[in-house]
């Protein structure tokens, strides 16, 4: 276990061209992963990396070896992964990526039965409105939309990814009528800013038949959180655009009523992200089998389909 520990540091700080980000990737200290890499050296006697004070650079040697490794590390983390049971149930924490209020809202209700099943399981769950780097930032899964899927990276597609117009009963009853996308450009917009890129996107609106339509919303404010606009849109101040994973709870309680319900944005798919390697940790397996699970159950792929109609 000591070799397969410095054979991971010396992938993982191949991968990063730094020992300190290395080390916060394992949640380690760069010295012991410097450590790690040189008892590693040691034990093979050849030298994996030139290092300098600003990067690491991969001898002719380290290119060889990491090139030999790094494809059967996944596989043996995943064996030892699946032998870290307790009595024989899946065992172990379970770091997994999803949404603030798509986690609060569909995911955390099921939490209770999860652990009543497995036990030994330790959920280590983030609730971030980002897609986060799988593999650099050790995640089991994640859940979300957006997401790069980089070598190594499997995505499993749960429900459209479908964005609408939402406002408030009141708001509606103050302001001229919506009849068409461009009527539009005379209401007030809550505009929601991306985590990524800070900017505000203009996305166009489509129809089940495949009509589209450009639009614009006067700004009225910006949001960074897709919860706050909604919660914005409810005090009466405008018109807001969010993705059917959070208009959903507002559409049942009839906080928030669809403006142009014909009408939505198509933004890719909501999938569960998750590793490629042939033998998967029971951890994350047995979660996988359980989002798969109450999705159909609760038929969530086609409540969050825009077109779907209660």
């Amino acid at each position: 276990m000591e070799t397969l520990s410095s054979i991971e540091c010396f992938v993982r700080a191949a991968e990063a061209g730094s020992f300190a980000e290395a080390a916060r990737r394992l949640g380690l200290t760069p010295a012991a992963v410097g450590k790690n890499v040189a008892r590693l050296e040691s034990g093979l006697g050849v030298r994996l990396f030139l290092r300098s004070t600003r990067r690491l650079t991969l001898t002719e040697a380290g290119e060889r070896f990491l090139a030999e490794v790094s494809g059967g590390l996944a596989t043996i983390q995943g064996a030892v992964a699946n032998l870290a049971t307790s009595q024989g149930q899946p065992a172990g924490t379970l770091k997994v990526s999803m949404g603030v209020a798509f986690g609060r809202d569909y995911i955390l209700p099921h939490l209770s039965d999860f652990l009543a099943r497995y036990p030994a399981i330790v959920p280590d769950w983030h609730f971030d409105n980002r897609p986060v780097d799988l593999i650099g930032e050790g995640f089991d899964a994640a859940i979300g939309g957006g997401f790069e899927l980089p070598p190594g990276v499997i995505a499993r597609q749960l429900a459209p990814g479908h964005r609408v117009l939402l406002a408030s009963k009141d708001y509606l009853a103050r302001h001229p009528a919506i009849e068409s996308p461009d009527d539009l450009a005379r209401h007030d917009g809550i505009l929601i800013r991306s985590p990524q890129t800070g900017r505000v996107r203009n996305w166009p609106l489509r129809t089940r038949d495949d009509r589209q339509a450009t639009f614009e919303l006067k700004l009225r404010m910006t949001m960074s959180d897709p919860e706050a606009a909604c919660h914005a849109a409810m005090q009466g101040l405008g018109v807001t655009l969010v993705s059917t994973v959070h208009a959903l709870p507002h559409l049942q309680r009839g906080t928030l009523e669809r403006v142009l319900p014909d009408w939505y944005v198509e933004t890719g798919s909501l999938s569960l992200y998750f590793s490629a390697q042939k033998l998967l940790p029971a951890k994350t397996r047995v979660f996988i089998d359980l989002i798969v699970e109450r999705f159909r159950g609760q038929k969530l792929a086609e409540k969050f389909n825009a077109n779907w109609r209660p």
